[in-house]
């Protein structure tokens, strides 16, 4: 079987690294594409998980909108898969890469494999644009490989066949055991986290704030803001916050939030040096998908600054609370972690267990 991976984002990489690694080990004939929708933050990934793409299509641009995206996404698909000629395309999740490669490879008669598949919100707007993109690569793809029993459930309901879906766990836990093991080597020395290790004051509870939904832009972000600017008051806390890029985040919470006591604002990191950070905290604040999944296996609670989640699972089980950008409950939340929380009763995470790439593989291997 000859298989083309297909991804164009950070935290597609992450989750379809560890993928990467045991497709290669089973000696599947397998080719790499990305699209690098993100550029820089892609490329960090890849060196880490140690990653060479066979395709490069470089498609990032400064401002670029999501229709100008797509079309040079479709454009340059193209050509890849016709030279290819795969038997089967694998995309991962929710983003603008997934749904157009996904439709390319449809247009071409070419089989789709969805990672992370049946995730639903069932509101176009929330998030924005990735509900529709995984309804879309849902309409498309043959094989879906899901995370979790409830996204299944999500496909069976909207009439996907049983025996199309196949349930494996998030590959992110995988991604995420591969990376704690790398940076808890005596051996491995990432200069970034030795520099964050002399500049946090870790005798004190990190309370670690990311946030980069489209839905949160404005008054949400301006909302987040003046909560951690509450929170910062207290002693006994830093706020560490790695700020994304987009200028519609960077230039709201560096006006507000710059050279204030007890709160600490980073560049974007590597994800390695995220997932130190990860293990450092106390509390994690932050409207990522990835790191809901991800902080049950560090033992860390999360507030999710979003109204609805496509990841209901670890709200059910207590891991992580929706807490919108109201900012009393922010705050009122983020004290009552702080005051209270000594632990999950049960700290088996409802993602997975950190199998998932395998489980996909050997799905595969048996479809020779």
């Amino acid at each position: 079987m000859k298989i083309l991976l297909c991804f164009g984002t950070r935290p597609e990489a992450i989750k379809m690294a560890p993928l990467y690694h045991e497709l290669q080990q089973s000696n599947f004939d397998m080719k790499v594409c990305v699209t690098a929708q993100h550029r820089v933050m892609l490329d960090q990934v890849l060196d880490f998980f140690e990653i060479i793409p066979d395709y490069d299509l470089d498609l990032m641009q400064a401002n670029q909108s999501l229709n100008d995206l797509s079309a040079r996404i479709l454009s340059k698909m193209d050509a890849v898969l016709s030279t290819e000629k795969p038997d089967l395309v694998l995309v991962h999740g929710d983003t603008t890469t997934s749904a157009m490669v996904a439709l390319a490879a449809f247009h071409l008669g070419i089989k789709v494999g969805h990672i992370e598949a049946g995730l639903r919100t069932y509101n176009k707007q929330a998030p924005f644009p990735e509900e529709v993109n995984r309804q879309i690569s849902s309409r498309i793809v043959d094989i879906h490989f899901t995370p979790t029993k409830q996204a299944a459930q999500n496909l069976l309901n909207e009439g996907i066949a049983d025996n199309a879906i196949v349930e494996t766990g998030n590959t992110v836990i995988d991604a995420l055991f591969w990376t704690l093991a790398k940076i808890g080597n005596e051996k491995y020395k990432l200069p970034e986290i030795e520099e964050l290790k002399n500049t946090i004051p870790l005798n004190k509870k990190i309370v670690l704030v990311t946030g980069h939904r489209r839905e949160n832009f404005g008054e949400g972000m301006k909302n987040l803001c003046e909560a951690l600017l509450t929170i910062s008051h207290r002693d006994d806390v830093i706020i560490v916050y790695p700020v994304h890029l987009n200028p519609n985040v960077k230039e709201v919470v560096y006006e507000l939030l710059s050279n204030k006591k007890n709160i600490l604002l980073l560049s974007p990191v590597s994800y390695p040096a995220f997932v130190w950070l990860m293990q450092q905290s106390f509390l994690i604040v932050t409207d990522s998908g990835g790191i809901q999944e991800e902080a049950p296996s560090l033992g860390k609670p999360v507030l999710v600054t979003r109204t609805v989640s496509e990841r209901p699972e670890g709200v059910v089980a207590g891991f992580s609370t929706l807490v919108g950008t109201d900012r009393t409950i922010i705050v009122n939340n983020i004290q009552s972690i702080l005051d209270n929380f000594t632990g999950f009763k049960n700290p088996e995470n409802p993602y997975g267990n950190g199998n998932a790439s395998k489980q996909i593989t050997d799905y595969l291997l048996k479809q020779q």
